[in-house]
């Protein structure tokens, strides 16, 4: 019998903090092994590429426009920037991908032109035209969330893959291909 005034709880009430964590922990569990979806697809992909004209980013080298894409050549189009590790990375695979006879062009982001020419000089140069978007305003319209990116344009324009991230020497067969199904 309990005594007027005294508060004695459930049993269940004791094992409520135990059942709460243990809830937790399932909840954290599960984030690991499922995490969220972190890379921002084009909404483009299958559509022409947006309007857009940039200047020239490297001297001696033209800029880039939509018109220049429309020319019934596939290209690879990589969103690039200087001050970008990954992009460093992926100049190797650029370069052999220029080497199998690819038109890669780049669209350097929010980049000074000495720091460009040092990055060129340093990783080599893959592009046929490099345009200077310092306000990211064509990446956006691109659909691109980050650097490095890459996109397969058909020649008429239309954008026909999206990769994002750099792309690593196990990924050029791929990238080749993609290149080829956008020339069929």
């Amino acid at each position: 019998m309990t005594e007027p005034g005294s508060t004695r709880s459930s049993p269940w009430m004791m094992w409520l903090p135990a059942l709460i964590f243990v809830g937790f922990l399932g909840l954290v569990a599960y984030g690991l092994r499922n995490p969220a979806e972190r890379e921002v697809r084009s909404a483009l992909i299958g559509k022409p590429v947006p309007e857009f004209a940039l200047p020239p980013a490297a001297e001696g080298q033209p800029g880039l426009s939509r018109a220049d894409l429309v020319d019934g050549k596939v290209r690879l189009l990589n969103v690039f920037a200087s001050w970008c590790v990954p992009c460093a990375v992926e100049a190797p695979q650029l370069a052999r991908l220029k080497a199998e006879g690819v038109d890669v062009v780049g669209v350097a982001i929010r980049d000074r032109p000495e720091e460009l020419a040092v990055f060129l000089a340093r990783n080599g140069n893959p592009y046929s035209r490099i345009g200077a978007d310092n306000l990211s305003k064509v990446q956006f319209a691109l659909g691109s969330s980050g650097v490095p990116e890459s996109f397969v344009i058909d020649g008429k324009g239309v954008i026909r893959y999206q990769h994002i991230g750099e792309i690593r020497a196990e990924q050029v067969p791929m990238i080749l291909a993609k290149i080829a199904e956008a020339g069929q």
